[in-house]
């Protein structure tokens, strides 16, 4: 109750709207391209990343219209899922191949940063809104989705390994690695839209913009 009456407090100050939200947002990402894409100040940005991740979490999840207590636990769910399949594959390398993470994104437990959690709950909430302009049918939007991610971690590695976000044994990215992102992605997406079936969230499908704008420009500079 206390964070409910937290959460609509935020919501009656006047600058707290869609349109602020989405220009901070976007404010954010291109000072971190600009910020990443100079040398100079590559190593404050980096430092930076794990606070851009998580007020990119905390200001664009505030926007869901649903915030009851299957939005609290979808975002449990996600983390938890999320952030323990990445120890394991750390630990094994049997899930994603070898790799290992770096220190751009932060504080570890288990040799794995903690807003990875906060990466994988972002990536899903906004690439099941995106795939719901296409189908509300649980397994197509799962399926789309899934690819989402997909699509979106080939577009992530380059900068991750650039950025020592985290880096692989090997000198390719394993096939598995796509393979497994799409399992996960599609469980977690069952899992959501079972949970969460009218999530609704406006700023969600810009957020996608914004970060496959983010990344992809970080190929090219």
């Amino acid at each position: 109750m206390f964070l409910k009456n937290m959460l609509a407090k935020i919501d009656e100050l006047p600058f707290v709207n869609h349109r602020n939200a989405f220009g901070l947002l976007a404010a954010m990402h291109i000072a971190g391209a600009i910020g990443l894409s100079i040398e100079e100040s590559r190593a404050v940005f980096q430092a930076l990343t794990p606070f851009n991740l998580l007020a990119t979490f905390a200001v664009a999840l505030h926007f869901e219209k649903e915030k009851n207590a299957k939005y609290f636990l979808f975002i449990a769910i996600t983390f938890l899922v999320g952030f323990f399949v990445e120890v394991l594959g750390v630990s094994t390398g049997a899930i994603f191949g070898e790799y290992t993470y770096g220190k751009t994104l932060g504080f570890k437990w288990l040799n794995v940063p903690l807003v990875i959690g906060l990466n994988w709950v972002i990536l899903i909430y906004c690439t099941r809104h995106f795939a719901e302009k296409f189908t509300s049918n649980i397994l197509l939007l799962s399926i789309i989705g899934a690819a989402l991610m997909v699509g979106l971690d080939v577009l992530i590695e380059p900068v991750a390994i650039r950025f020592d976000f985290w880096s692989w044994q090997e000198s390719s990215i394993p096939i598995q690695n796509y393979l497994a992102w799409f399992i996960v992605s599609f469980l977690l997406h069952l899992t959501f839209k079972k949970l969460m079936p009218t999530s609704n969230n406006p700023l969600a499908i810009r957020l996608l913009y914004i970060e496959i704008a983010f990344f992809a420009v970080l190929n090219f500079v």
